[in-house]
């Protein structure tokens, strides 16, 4: 290192501070990109994925599967083995969730921003009523088969740590019902 000139030291250090920035990133604050089936019930469902092998999903579970992009098919059965549907559904983005049971599913968008007043934001929003109870905020209703215009899926939380102070941004998450309802009701301090 000695007889090395000071430009291919800074190199060098170069290289390697950009190594670790790299590393960081992949292993920390990387987003995997995945696509999810669930079930919310308490029943049982068998199904296949583009005539691949068939998958057990129990009451409650949710399962990662391998999705190609562009148009896949999907059979689901009932805990007897019997066919209770035999559809296909586009896939566009890298990250999905597939809704085998047609159930509700909620889409929250989550403001973040330094200063930000989320009450105000969030009475400006129409809102939704489930149950016959009102829920302020920016959050649409769903139970499509696939879904996929959310950014965190079911089992992913929502960032911690604002990563951009400067201005206002938000993020969408998908959630089950009484998962949606338990969040608003933990997050949201509306009195």
């Amino acid at each position: 290192m000695k007889n090395l000139s000071a430009s291919v030291k800074g190199l060098i250090f170069s290289l390697l501070a950009m190594g670790f920035a790299f590393a960081i990133y992949f292993l920390f604050l990387a987003k995997p990109n995945y696509y999810l089936v669930d079930n919310p019930t308490p029943e049982t469902y068998y199904f296949k994925i583009n005539n691949g092998g068939e998958n057990i999903l129990s009451a409650g579970q949710y399962l990662k599967v391998d999705l190609n992009k562009g148009k896949n098919k999907i059979q689901v059965f009932d805990q007897n083995k019997k066919i209770i549907y035999d559809s296909a559904f586009t896939v566009e983005k890298v990250r999905g969730l597939i809704n085998i049971t047609n159930k509700d599913y909620y889409i929250n968008n989550q403001y973040y921003g330094y200063g930000l007043n989320k009450d105000s934001l969030m009475a400006t929003k129409p809102g939704i009523e489930i149950d016959k109870k009102q829920y302020l905020g920016d959050v649409k209703k769903t139970n499509k088969l696939y879904i996929e215009d959310f950014y965190y899926n079911l089992d992913e939380e929502y960032d911690r740590v604002i990563k951009n102070v400067a201005k206002v941004e938000s993020r969408t998450k998908i959630f089950r019902k009484q998962d949606f309802i338990n969040y608003y009701n933990n997050y949201y301090n509306f009195k």
